[in-house]
């Protein structure tokens, strides 16, 4: 090949290749994402992929930008015809998501794919793999996934001082005359033991209408609620005064911990920094030393 042939050759290819190597970026700029679960599009965020949301769910309130996206319902009662209204190129849903006709017929459009949710350090790990790998993100995925193990293993570290673990209940309100309790087998468990307390009602799994009989046999030594629970019951002079509380070693100490429901129930990319900040107002004496500011953890 004399000079003047290898300088066409060399023309022709040069943008074929620099058009080759846009085509990601290209692809990920015109996706349109519905992203269904609060640490679902957290992750999504955290993943540097906030710009392909078009739409999302009403647990999603982190980071503050997501609140301004279209909404398409609450978690366990979606509706395909909204959320396809979306013109989604794909929808990313937690497996918590339902009914399971919408997903079914979400499905059948082909552009569903379910994220694993389960209320663990290792279920965090797997959702943000997974959600790395439906946005093709995976390095991405595996550098946040290992930092947050690494503040995982970090709380986990400074709470190995822990001598005495608190009775804690997590007492929440969603409309009904009674409350309800936490048991094993819930986020609100999986955070209480994660920050070194032990679920007061541990005894069964799931979530059960709470008699204020048995919250005071409990005798939880601090309760958690969310700001929204409160709220539901009158705000914090009403809790204290309820039966379910007013009897019980917390109620009586006044040990009512407020807690923001998707950072310390959502089991996202936060979780270590949710059970940090729980495990300093569980254990109040001890002097510990937090956890770095990550880029994900700012709204």
């Amino acid at each position: 090949m004399n000079r003047r042939d290898f300088l066409l050759t060399l023309a022709g290819t040069v943008p074929a290749l620099m058009l080759a190597s846009r085509r990601p970026a290209l692809a990920a700029k015109s996706e349109r994402i519905v992203s269904i679960g609060g640490a679902v599009t957290e992750t999504v965020a955290a993943l540097g992929a906030a710009d392909r949301l078009v739409a999302v769910d009403t647990t999603s309130r982190f980071p503050v930008p997501v609140q301004g996206l279209p909404q398409v319902g609450y978690l366990r009662t979606l509706a395909a015809e909204g959320i396809l209204s979306m013109g989604p190129t794909k929808i990313l849903a937690s497996a918590l998501a339902g009914p399971k006709v919408v997903l079914d017929q979400l499905a059948a459009s082909g552009l569903l794919q379910m994220i694993p949710d389960k209320p663990t350090a290792d279920g965090v790990e797997a959702k943000i793999r997974a959600v790395g790998e439906a946005l093709d993100l995976d390095a991405e995925a595996e550098e946040l996934a290992r930092q947050v193990l690494a503040d995982m293993a970090e709380v986990n570290r400074q709470l190995d001082q822990v001598q005495d673990r608190p009775k804690v209940a997590f007492l929440h309100n969603v409309g009904r005359a009674a409350p309800l309790t936490g048991g094993r087998e819930t986020p609100a468990s999986a955070i209480i033991e994660l920050a070194r307390g032990q679920n007061a009602f541990a005894d069964f799994a799931g979530y059960k209408t709470a008699a204020p009989e048995a919250m005071i046999a409990a005798a939880p030594d601090a309760i958690i609620m969310t700001g929204g629970a409160i709220e539901r019951f009158g705000g914090m002079e009403a809790v204290l005064a309820l039966p379910h509380v007013a009897g019980t070693p917390a109620g009586k100490a006044g040990r009512i911990i407020k807690i923001d429901r998707l950072y310390m129930l959502g089991f996202g990319p936060r979780t270590a920094h949710a059970a940090a900040d729980l495990a300093q107002a569980l254990h109040p004496k001890l002097d510990l030393a937090g956890l770095p500011e990550r880029a994900w953890t700012q709204s």
